[in-house]
């Protein structure tokens, strides 16, 4: 299954085993039988906001008994025994872990009702615990009740606590619980008269965050659903955040708690059928309400989120499976940070992306064929901040995480494209968990990089992981930095539906908002005020790098400074990916010069940087630009990890085939993932590690036909670099084939690559193209000095015009006129001198040609 529960807490191995041991009452095994009892009546009752767990049990003699487990400590601490035989429903204890509240309710095991309280069904008492001095009856009435004691930010050592009552008659009171010292411990001051303060009324409704301190409740007005949320702060003080309305049906719901402890007496039949609710916070800003109403027909499930973050509702409507499946668990709702989990045990499972919902191709949906099991247990569970989730029933928690090993299982042998991109991005999604396998998704990219139809795969993996890596390090840039290559997705997904509605957006009522609540605004204001999104996308950066690449075709130049500086960056860059690099590569990428990719690095740095910062307000500038660098650095070694993962497999070396061979089938399989790579960057503009088109070259020169060879290269598919025409010039030999292939590549090579590559290659045709540049060369610094002597006098002139006649020359006198201006013009006589090319060079040339075009 796509989930996997780790052991976080089990109250029979964590618990029972630190119990005191039960005297035997009679012989023969009687305390087997107090043990079994003990077990039975062990129970989990709360769990605080520093995870301590809060849990009950009967002693041998039917006493009520109060146990705390610390999770950090991994310790068992008592608390406080009732020496009463009562029922709790409800308990919590102070951060100092000096007062405790309980909630019972008043029946002996003969139906009869205690004599603490006989006129009341229910008994909220507070107690001190440490030291132990009395015991105060805060409730006695004949509604349940719940306690909840609230715990600032930070431990701390205040005198005052305060204590929250949720009475089943809808309403919510605080107490204020004064401390004072007396021989050098804490007890209540003035216990006979707590403050308190009514704080909700009439409500239908509520759910305890007690991470992060909060009060989610629904109100019922004019039969319309007002969600409300009430903020404790670190001061001791309370806001009430927001209130929206929400469409949804509560009249079947009656009175229901979230996270306040479980209701042992409720008919779990008649909880399958019931409305669930739930609300899902996480620390990026998101905030969804997850509704399921209640169920009329087994064979169609519907659920919808309210992605109050987003401003709009989904409602999904699912088959809960065949005819003749049967249905025995209601909906679950479970948090797993960035996304939701909605599980039908044996039916389905679908995994709702929070933090980018708005494609549903994001959200993976499993079903029975997928091999869905009932994992998870099938007693009542309760999702908790952190990705725990408690079963109330055997009194274990779990902690929930994406199962890797399942999810890259399910890539392999996904059919579909829509479960190839949901998948994958939940697996990336899990980019810093230890045992991330990376490595897999790198194999998986490599061999089904032409398997999916609806979106290109390289594109979506370079742009989520490239996110991802960077996104933990700042969490403002998920409305900056492109999430996905796709931007719509019109294509169904098998076995659900779903319906959009757009919602109004929720109204934050307090203003110099921090934290959670200050993202949560952020998000809200960029979805009011912000058409179109603000995502990053590179067509500034495409725009100006065709700029630079054409002016330097046409000889133009842009300022000196101006290219420093891209380039700069661009080293920048690359000196950030190879720290990054712990282990020797098998490809030698970064070594080559590769002005044009580094341009394009260049120009993304000083784009993408000036986006974040534009955008961005209080985050430091040298923070942005390394994020910036980390980004670019991590779509470079994604290109590079991709090849290196392929030419293992395939087990050659770039380095080591022979150009005159043939490639083989797995030759072939590399070239055809680097052109795919290709097309892929070059749709987004993004950057190549120098040396790509070197080594895509030679390898095309490998495995291509000539024809074919030259219609990716006449295409922009393959580029003539100067390390790949090098190789070519040297490692093939001047058979008929390759005189021609060279041929073919020379004619169509840059001039300033050409001019270096012709000398590398040792035939009559190179000779005849040097000989041509540099006859055209001197007769263009001729034409000069015949302009000149128009202006001046013959004899200040070297050459006389009038002896110069139209007509083409013969070649001794040619030469002689080339011999005049090479000494004319020392400077380009240096230069040229240097490789050997002067005018009796030239005159060799031509006599070789003419040689071979005579057949001599």
């Amino acid at each position: 299954m796509a989930l996997q529960l780790l052991a976080h807490f089990d109250v029979r191995e964590d618990v029972l085993p630190s119990l005191p041991a039960q005297p035997e009452t009679t012989a023969g095994g009687g305390g087997a039988d107090v043990l079994e009892t003990t077990y039975e009546s062990l129970r989990v009752l709360n769990i605080e906001r520093n995870g301590n767990i809060i849990y009950t049990y009967k002693d041998n003699k039917g006493n009520a008994v109060f146990g705390l487990y610390d999770c950090q400590a991994r310790q068992n601490e008592h608390l406080y025994t009732f020496e009463k035989d009562m029922q709790a429903i409800s308990c919590s204890v102070n951060s100092a872990r000096t007062v405790l509240a309980a909630s019972f309710i008043q029946y002996t095991k003969e139906g009869v009702r205690n004599e603490l309280h006989p006129g009341s069904k229910c008994l909220t008492l507070l107690v001190e615990i440490h030291p132990v001095n009395n015991v105060k009856v805060l409730k006695a009435v004949d509604s349940c009740i719940w306690v909840q004691f609230l715990y600032p930010h930070a431990e701390s050592h205040r005198l005052q606590n305060h204590l929250l009552l949720i009475s089943e008659e809808k309403y919510i009171e605080r107490f204020h619980i004064q401390m004072t010292r007396e021989d050098g411990n804490r007890v209540i001051r003035n216990s006979s008269h707590l403050p308190r303060d009514r704080i909700v009324e009439d409500f239908v409704w509520a759910q305890w965050d007690m991470s992060e301190q909060r009060l989610y409740y629904i109100e019922l007005k004019k039969s319309e659903s007002i969600l409300k949320c009430i903020q404790f702060w670190a001061d001791e003080s309370f806001d009430l955040m927001f209130e929206m309305p929400l469409d949804i049906s509560l009249s079947d719901l009656g009175f229901k708690l979230v996270n306040f402890g479980y209701d042992y007496r409720q008919d779990q039949e008649k909880f399958r059928s019931q409305p669930s609710l739930c609300i899902f916070t996480n620390h990026t800003g998101s905030l969804c309400v997850c509704y399921s109403p209640k169920i009329e027909s087994w064979k169609e499930i519907t659920y919808s989120v309210f992605y109050l973050h987003k401003g709009y509702r989904k409602t999904f409507t699912a088959a809960a499976g065949s005819a003749d499946s049967h249905v025995t668990e209601g909906i679950t709702f479970l948090n797993l940070g960035y996304f939701v989990a909605v599980y039908l045990p044996g039916h389905f499972l679908h995994l709702l992306n929070t933090h980018h919902p708005d494609l549903i191709c994001h959200s993976l949906f499993l079903t029975g064929s997928n091999k869905m099991a009932a994992v998870l247990p099938l007693s009542p569970l309760q999702s908790l901040p952190g990705s725990l989730i408690l079963d109330w029933h055997s009194g274990k928690v779990y902690r929930a995480t994406l199962d890797q090993s399942y999810l890259m299982s399910f890539l392999w042998n996904a059919r579909l494209d829509c479960e190839k991109m949901a998948a994958l991005h939940c697996v990336l999604s899990c980019g810093r968990d230890p045992g991330f396998p990376e490595g897999q998704i790198l194999q998986w990219i490599s061999e089904q990089a032409s398997a999916c139809h609806s979106f290109d795969l390289i594109q979506e993996f370079l742009t989520a992981s490239s996110y991802w890596s960077v996104y933990p390090e700042l969490a403002d840039v998920d409305m900056l930095l492109p999430y996905s290559s796709v931007l719509t997705w019109d294509t169904e997904i098998p076995g659900i539906t779903l319906v959009k509605e757009e919602l109004p957006l929720p109204l934050l009522k307090v203003y110099n908002l921090k934290g959670y609540w200050a993202k949560l605004s952020s998000k809200l204001e960029y979805i009011k005020y912000t058409k179109p999104h603000l995502h990053y996308h590179n067509s500034v950066v495409r725009r100006e790098w065709h700029n630079l690449l054409s002016e330097e075709k046409t000889g133009k130049r842009r300022s000196t400074m101006y290219v420093r500086n891209i380039l700069d960056s661009a080293v920048k860059v690359i000196s950030n990916m190879e720290k990054r690099i712990l282990e020797p590569r098998l490809l030698p990428l970064l070594q080559e010069e590769d002005r044009h990719q580094r341009l394009l690095m260049g120009l993304m740095v000083s784009e993408l940087r000036d986006h974040l910062l534009r955008h961005l307000q209080g985050v430091e500038k040298k923070k942005v630009e390394q994020l910036v660098l980390d980004y670019i650095s991590k779509l470079l070694d994604l290109v590079w990890c991709m090849l290196e993962t392929a030419w293992r497999k395939h087990s050659v070396h770039p380095w080591l085939f022979h150009l005159n061979d043939r490639g083989s089938a797995a030759d072939f399989e590399v070239f055809h993932l680097m052109t795919r790579i290709l097309d892929a960057t070059n749709s987004l503009c993004f950057p190549l590690p120098p040396g790509f088109h070197s080594l895509h070259t030679i390898l095309g020169v490998h495995c291509l036909p000539l024809y074919n060879l030259l219609h990716y290269i006449d295409n922009g598919v393959l580029l003539l670099t100067e390390t790949a025409v090098t190789r070519l010039m040297k490692d093939l030999d001047n058979s008929e084939k390759n005189e021609k292939l060279k041929f073919s590549v020379i004619v169509r090579l840059p001039p300033l690559i050409g001019q270096k590559i012709f000398r590398l290659w040792d035939h009559p045709m190179s000779s005849n193209i040097i000989s041509r540049n540099h006859v055209a060369r001197l007769l263009r610094g001729y034409k000069k000095e015949v302009n000149l002597c128009e202006a001046q006098t013959p004899r200040n002139c070297m050459i006389d015009k009038s002896s110069f006649p139209v007509e083409f020359l013969p070649l001794n006198y040619f030469i002689e006129i080339l011999t005049g201006l090479e000494s004319s013009n020392q400077a380009l006589s240096d230069l040229e001198g240097r490789d050997n090319v002067d005018a009796e060079f030239v005159e060799e040339a031509a006599l070789k040609h003419t040689t071979v075009l005579l057949g001599l």
